[in-house]
Parts: structure tokens; C-alpha cells; sequence
């Protein structure tokens, strides 16, 4: 049986996993990364305000719903609703015509009365439909508002409010509700009073300083007046002036914008107003695109010719901080400085500077994009869309390029109408829809050197089969958008894509088919989510013994069903080229049959097994796939892979950069914290319809809170790290394998902790002779340099730093006072790096893909101090 917080748990990943079905899983799980943060019983009320207004409490289902749908996903709302229709109703019936002066109700002691029992009436109403869908919700009618009289000559029983008392709202999202309020004030002198609900909810938001306002209306967001189209964003600070202006903006539209204004500018700039119909609520939420009106104040943009309007020391900052050409040691500040020289050129950016771009547009020429360089807050609050909006006006054809670690990259996809990419490096370009022209375009920027050689196709022109103009579709999954496809070595295409500035996937001949055995644990979920928005990867198959039958969640590409595949059964497949690769996600001791049925038929696709089955085997046809530390090309050239242990990824990748360095004498130890996700998930367990679920062998509450020891010796990962860090000696001549020192040990721990993924490894490493912290980390910078999955800190590396990442991160590195002995910190996510990340990357360097394709690197950043 369930327990209340393990079915919570399966019940918000069901929903989060619903998410993704309106965007992408990057998109989502940021959104929820940055909301949980702020919306939780520990500190609440810092998500959002939703102010509804009467006309949707008449679509209560969809309310319901949507509201429901962010409980159990963990966010708390405070939510205020009017209640104008149904009060002017029940006025009417009674004979009482409604009256307005300036927008505002006239409100006289009958109007109060009655107004009063229609707002606790409709309270209780959206409380009541929320409490069948099992969300708890606390009524809060009033006691939360402390007004004065407007006027009360003019308006009657209208309230301006005075004073907000958050202390109710906290109280019910403690108590783990959401609370329900209505815009009924009382004077300080104990009379109630009506407050417009617009204006409580503005004053609410001052109080509490959310993320988001939200307003839900049955329109879905504000429209222009002249052409009718939906109004997507507005940036006050750019836009405001201009637009109370326009001739259409007048009556309630000049009100609220004002109002709104007015609201922003009392609130941090991380806030914004959203307006949305109740139905769109998660996509406004959840994804870049939204589906309302987002209203942010955002920040005036500029434009200059000359680096000194935009003033020499802060662009300097900004190019040493961000250009990665500047800090791989590719380029230097001075040189990008001293580039602008040669061109005529103009600086866009924020007054904050969150986004920079420099673009050389000499006469006569197209345009080239030459730096776009944007914070991490520039591209959280689309700063960086605003900045390139302002680039669009000036320049009908524009071409920029991106690195293929550049972890916005699909942002530069969607932005393009065609693109170029050879060896990991992309060139983008808009305004050009004829491929002749761009051939063109391109061999002019290389007669000119107005591009490096490496952004640039082999030949004098790129080769034609490589070329579609075909338009594609903008949310089509075939098209991949959201995810790029990356040539491999020196192939080189040219994309071109519609209006929308999708690019499309790579062409038929690059897509592969793979079959999941295995498929019911986190870490076949795991590979499915990488596997969705692979640019060359489809899934085709996926084999469960107790899920067989069922549908596929979480990959959106095409339909599929679970199946229960037999030794035989692959073997067939095999003998029909149906499958180009199979990944075993079995238990240790389960795979071999299939593997034996593989090699009878001596088939072309390949394998990569998750388990412990084939790490030792050296020679036997098997590849050990840590591509960070043993050979890549190796792993190019075979079709039988095994895929480390998540343990021993993180202890090796510790150890390697030490080994000349160590006391032969004495081992290293480790002590490995994973969570409880490692510990893998009970068979056989259904669900309260009896349908097959997953739960994990260890939760939480088994753990009553603390972490629990292991495997105290001899676990099989300690073996494995051991066994493969003993081939990097190479000077070693013992007995044996002259490239292997068959006396090499290490002593290594294992503990499962109360989190769901993330490994914590502490090493303590015995030295030979005395050494620096210092030298150590220049060690692991020397080591990994140019890694992306890699990042070296000066600071302890924390769970929240690796858990939900794709990387491996070392930091925390310090040295006993005697100089002799050293103690590391570094971290993985056990299903990601640790597991799927890990086999991503054996699968696309086995199958002649890039390979990084389909391995998004956000938030994992590689600077210095891991900030």
C-alpha cells in the first residue's frame, strides 16, 4: 500500500509528465524548478495571485481543473475572484438596476448585502468543485482586507484598501490549501465594504510580491484594437508610452494598462502579469510561447554605433564574462574589441546589460550577427527575444552563428529560417528563402573572412542532397525544433525552414530506430524523456513483461506500446534490420540471453547494456563507455558497449586526474551518497485501477530521514572503478597487461539518502608528495578541458547543483595541513550522467552521431566558481 506522500509523489510526476504534452521538458521543468522555489507550505505565497473574474467562475470545470492541475504539481496560488455577473443578476431579479461612476459599482447597503451572500456563495462554490478533484482549498471571505471609504458620497460602501493581513493566506498554504479569497474589505470601524476585485488583487500582489499576476478572463488576453490579434508580450518600459498613444487604446483597455503599470512598477522586475483564459492557464505557465498577454515592465533597449555610447569597461565585462569564444581561451577581449574595427557595426542590448549584441553590417553586405551574448536572466525573462526583435527591424537578412555546446541552442533554430552545421558549429541566417542566394552569401563571407573557416561548408558549395526547402511544421515532432539535429564529422547540410524559424530534423537517411528492453525502472523513463527530443533517435520499441499491453508515456513522437519481447522474438528483429540499436535496461544477470540471441545472427545494430554484465569484460568484444576518460573513438568503432555504473562514472572521473599523484602505499576512499531513486523499483506493484506503476525499493519514510550504509564492502562499482582506473598507468610495467597496474585499489562506500536522484561523492586521497589545492584543481581543469558534461568549482558541490543536470561536477577541493593528503567533492545525477546521459552518448558516437546530440546542458554551467 501507497502512502499518502509516495501517492503525492507519483501523483505530481503523472502530472508533470502531462506537462510536457504542452511543451518541452526543458521549458516545464524549468518553469516548476523556478515556481517550487518560491511556492511551497515552507514559504508561501510566493508564486502567484490569480484574480478571476466573475464571468469564468461560470466555466467552474476548466477553473477546477486548472487550478487542481497546479496543486498537484506543487505550486500554491493565492486566488481572488470577483463576482460582477452573478451579482448583476440576482440585483436585476430584485429589482435594483445596477450603477456605475467611473468604472467603479455604486454600492449602497442593499447592494452590500446582497453582494455579500453572492461572494460567499461563489467562494464556497469553487471551493466545493476543487475539493471533489482532491485538492485542498480553504474559504477565506473576508478578514484579509482592511479598507477606508473611497468616497462614500460618491460611491457609497466602496472600500479603498488600507492594509493587506497575509497571515490567513499563509495559514492555509501551511496548512497545505489554497487559499480562496473574495474582494470584501472591513473599515477599521467594523463596516464591510466592497473593493473592486482588479484593484484587491493589485493591492494583494504589492503585499506579497509573486512571480505572476494573473488575471483569467473569457477573453484569453488583451487584443489590438485595429487588427484584432492577440497582444503576445508587452515590455512596459518599452512599450508603455508608445501604446497609451495608439488611437484604440482608450476607455477600460487606458485603464488597465495603466493600472497594471502602476502595479510593476511597485513590484521586483522578476514579476510579471499574465492575462489568459482559464483553459490556457498551464501553457501561459509552462512554456516560452505562453497563450495569453505576458505584461513585464522589462527594460528600455539601445542601439549604438560606437563602443564608447555604450561605455568600453562594462562591454569589456560583458564579453569576458560570457563570449565562450573568450573563455575557452579561443579569443580575447582586446581581439573581439579590436574585430569591431574592421566593420562598420551596431551594439544592441538592455539598459542592464542582460543581453548584448554586436552586429557588423559593412555597405552593401548582409549582416552578420557577430556576438549575441545574453545572461542567464536575459534569457529567463526573454530579454534576449526583445533585443533580436530590435535587430529585426533594422536588417531584412541577418546571418549569427552558435557553438554546439551552446546550451540555448534550440532557441537559435527557432529563430532561423534555414541553418548550416558542420563539425558541432552552426550558421544561422533569416531572410533568405533561396538556397542559391545563400551558397552565395556564404562564399562571399569566405572571400572576405568575415566568418571563421569552421562555420563554413567543405567545397565550394554545400552538398545538394543535404539541401530542403521544403516548409515544415511548427509544432510538428518530426521537425524537432525545439532540439537541433548536429552533423557529425565533416558532413555538412543546409537546412531551410518556414517562417516560423524552425529548422528541420536531419534527413531520413540520419534517423535511427532503438529498442528499449527494459523500459519500467527511472532510468528507462529517464532515457525515454532524452530519447523524445533527440534529433536523429526514434524509439521504436520498448519491452516490459509487466506493462506489456500499455500505452508509452512521455514520448510524444509517434504512439507506442509496451511489448514483451523474447530472446527469440529480437533475434527475428535483428534478421530483419528492423532496429539500429537496443538498450538493455535489465537487471544485473538478465541480459545475456538476448544479447547471445543478438550475436547468433551477427547483426549490424548495436547494444549498450545499462548492467553491471559486461564492465569486465575487457577484449571480448566489449566497450567500456566513459567517453570522458577512455577512447572515444574506440567507442565510435563498436557495436557492443557496456555503460558504467553510476557510482563508478563519478568515482572514476574523481580519480583520474590523481593517479600519478597518489601514495601507492594507501588507497583512496570514497563515500558515495545516491538517492533513493539508485536503489531501483518494486515489481509487480499496480495502482488503485490495477494497472502496473513504479515505486521505489527505498522512499523517504523507510529512511526516516537520515541516510542508511550499504554494501560495506566489496560493492560491485568499488570493483568496476578499480578495474578500469588500473588501465591508466601507462608507465607501469608490472605483471600483466603493461598498460594496466593490477595492484591498484580503492576503499568506497555506498549510502542511499532521502532524495529521489543525485550522487554526492566525498573522496579522500593520499598523495606522495606534498601538493597545493591550487595544483590539484589545475589537475581537473587540464583534465577536462573542453568537456561539455564537465564543470570544476572552487566551492563543495551541493545536491541542487547535479540533481535533474546532465553533467559532472568536482569541486570543494582541499588539502590536509600536512599537504599529503587531498579531499574532493563531486556530484552526478545517478539516472542522468549516471545512466542515460551517459548511454546517450555511447549510443551517438556508436551510431556516427555527434555526440552530444540530444543532451540538453542547461543549468549546468562551467564557470569557475558554479554560479
Amino acid at each position: 500500500m501507497q502512502s499518502s506522500a509516495q501517492l503525492a509523489q507519483t501523483d505530481r510526476d503523472t502530472i508533470t509528465r502531462l506537462l510536457y504534452s504542452i511543451g518541452t521538458k526543458r521549458e516545464v521543468e524549468r518553469y516548476l524548478r523556478i515556481f517550487s522555489a518560491s511556492s511551497h507550505p515552507g514559504q508561501p505565497a510566493k508564486f502567484a495571485v490569480i484574480k478571476i473574474g466573475g464571468a469564468v467562475l461560470d466555466q467552474l470545470d476548466d477553473l477546477a481543473l486548472s487550478l487542481s492541475f497546479l496543486y498537484r504539481v506543487g505550486l500554491y496560488p493565492v486566488v481572488l475572484h470577483g463576482a460582477g455577473p452573478q451579482l448583476n443578476e440576482i440585483l436585476e431579479a430584485e429589482g435594483v438596476t445596477p450603477d456605475y461612476i467611473d468604472g467603479i459599482r455604486i454600492t449602497d447597503a442593499k447592494t452590500l448585502q446582497i453582494a455579500r451572500r453572492v461572494f460567499a456563495e461563489e467562494n464556497l462554490r469553487l471551493v466545493t468543485a476543487l475539493e471533489k478533484l482532491g485538492t485542498r482549498a480553504r474559504p477565506i471571505v473576508t478578514g484579509v482586507f482592511t479598507a477606508d471609504y473611497l468616497d462614500r458620497e460618491k460611491y457609497g460602501l466602496v472600500g479603498k484598501i488600507t492594509r493587506v493581513d497575509k497571515r490567513p493566506i499563509e495559514a492555509a498554504i501551511t496548512a497545505g490549501a489554497l487559499p480562496i479569497l473574495t474582494s470584501l474589505a472591513w473599515s477599521n470601524e467594523g463596516q464591510l465594504l466592497n473593493v473592486n476585485a482588479d484593484v484587491a488583487a493589485g493591492e494583494l500582489a504589492k503585499e506579497l510580491e509573486p512571480l505572476k499576476i494573473v488575471y483569467l478572463n473569457d477573453k484569453g488576453g488583451l487584443y489590438h484594437g485595429v487588427t484584432g490579434e492577440k497582444l503576445d508580450v508587452i515590455n512596459m518600459d518599452e512599450e508603455y508610452d508608445s501604446l497609451m498613444k495608439e488611437s484604440w487604446v482608450k476607455y477600460g483597455t487606458k485603464l488597465k494598462l495603466r493600472e497594471i503599470k502602476e502595479l510593476l512598477d511597485h513590484l521586483p522586475r522578476t514579476s510579471s502579469v499574465a492575462i489568459i483564459s482559464a483553459d490556457s492557464l498551464q501553457k501561459e505557465l509552462f512554456t516560452d510561447s505562453g497563450a495569453g498577454t505576458l505584461i513585464r515592465r522589462g527594460y528600455k533597449l539601445f542601439k549604438h554605433s560606437s563602443v564608447d555610447a555604450v561605455g568600453p569597461d562594462r562591454l569589456r565585462q560583458v564579453i569576458h564574462d560570457r563570449d565562450p569564444d573568450v573563455i575557452a581561451g579561443n579569443q580575447s577581449v582586446a581581439g573581439v574589441l579590436n574585430d569591431l574595427k574592421q566593420t562598420p557595426y551596431t551594439i544592441y542590448g538592455d539598459e542592464p546589460f542582460d543581453v548584448v549584441a554586436i552586429v557588423s553590417h559593412p555597405e552593401g553586405e548582409v549582416p552578420i550577427m557577430t556576438k549575441l551574448l545574453p545572461s542567464r536572466n536575459g534569457i529567463l525573462n526573454n530579454v534576449v527575444d526583445n533585443v533580436f526583435k530590435a535587430i529585426k527591424k533594422d536588417h531584412r537578412k541577418l546571418f549569427w552563428t552558435a557553438r554546439a555546446d551552446d546550451e540555448n541552442r534550440a532557441w537559435h533554430f527557432e529563430r532561423a529560417d534555414g541553418s548550416f552545421t558542420r563539425a558541432g558549429k552552426s550558421l544561422f541566417w533569416y531572410g533568405i528563402q533561396d538556397v542559391k542566394e545563400v551558397e552565395a552569401v556564404i562564399k562571399g563571407f569566405e572571400d572576405n573572412k568575415r566568418l571563421e573557416r569552421a562555420y563554413l561548408p567543405v567545397g565550394p558549395s554545400p552538398p545538394p542532397h543535404r539541401v530542403s526547402a521544403a516548409p515544415v511544421a511548427a509544432r510538428g515532432y518530426h521537425t524537432l525544433a525545439r532540439r537541433p539535429s548536429l552533423a557529425s564529422g565533416s558532413q555538412a547540410g543546409i537546412h531551410t525552414g518556414s517562417s516560423r524559424g524552425y529548422a528541420t530534423a536531419a534527413p531520413a537517411s540520419d534517423q535511427k530506430r532503438v529498442a528499449l528492453i527494459g523500459a519500467r525502472g527511472f532510468t528507462g523513463q529517464a532515457l525515454v524523456s532524452l530519447l523524445n527530443t533527440h534529433p536523429s533517435l526514434n524509439l521504436t520499441h520498448v519491452s516490459s513483461r509487466e506493462l506489456a499491453g500499455s500505452q508509452l508515456q512521455g514520448y510524444t513522437k509517434d504512439s507506442v506500446t509496451y511489448s514483451n519481447l523474447s530472446a527469440e522474438d529480437i533475434k527475428k528483429m535483428e534478421e530483419n534490420g528492423e532496429v539500429d540499436a537496443w538498450v538493455m535496461a535489465l537487471p544485473n544477470g538478465v541480459c545475456k540471453p538476448f544479447v547471445d540471441a543478438l550475436d547468433s545472427v551477427q547483426g549490424k545494430s548495436v547494444v549498450v547494456d545499462l548492467s553491471a554484465d559486461y564492465r569486465f569484460e575487457g577484449e571480448g568484444g566489449w566497450t567500456y563507455g566513459l567517453p570522458e576518460l577512455y577512447s572515444r573513438e574506440k567507442i565510435r568503432q563498436s557495436k557492443r558497449i557496456s555503460n558504467p555504473g553510476c557510482y563508478a562514472t563519478s568515482t572514476q572521473l574523481i580519480l583520474a586526474p590523481l593517479l600519478p599523484y597518489l601514495d601507492p602505499s594507501t588507497s583512496p576512499t570514497v563515500f558515495g551518497m545516491s538517492g533513493y531513486s539508485g536503489a531501483g523499483t518494486k515489481a509487480g506493484q499496480v495502482d488503485a485501477e490495477g494497472r502496473p506503476t513504479t515505486v521505489p525499493k527505498v522512499t523517504p519514510q523507510s529512511l526516516g530521514g537520515g541516510v542508511k550504509a550499504y554494501a560495506l564492502t566489496d560493492h560491485i562499482h568499488e570493483r568496476e572503478a578499480a578495474f578500469h582506473l588500473s588501465h591508466l598507468f601507462p608507465d607501469s610495467k608490472r605483471a600483466g597487461d603493461a598498460n594496466r597496474n593490477p595492484d591498484f585499489g580503492l576503499a568506497f562506500t555506498p549510502n542511499v539518502a532521502p532524495w529521489f536522484s543525485g550522487i554526492i561523492s566525498v573522496c579522500s586521497a593520499p598523495l606522495k608528495d606534498k601538493m597545493k589545492a591550487s595544483e590539484i584543481k589545475s589537475l581537473y581543469e587540464h583534465k577536462y578541458d573542453g568537456e561539455p558534461l564537465v564543470a570544476v568549482q572552487n566551492e563543495v558541490v551541493e545536491l541542487d547543483q547535479i540533481e535533474g543536470k546532465h553533467g559532472w561536477r568536482v569541486g570543494g577541493i582541499q588539502v590536509h595541513s600536512g599537504g599529503k593528503r587531498v579531499v574532493i567533492t563531486a556530484g552526478l545525477d545517478n539516472l542522468l550522467k549516471g545512466a542515460a546521459t551517459q548511454c546517450l552518448q555511447n549510443l551517438n558516437l556508436a551510431l556516427g552521431l555527434e555526440e552530444f546530440a540530444g543532451i540538453p546542458v542547461e543549468g549546468h554551467d562551467h564557470t569557475e566558481d558554479g554560479a
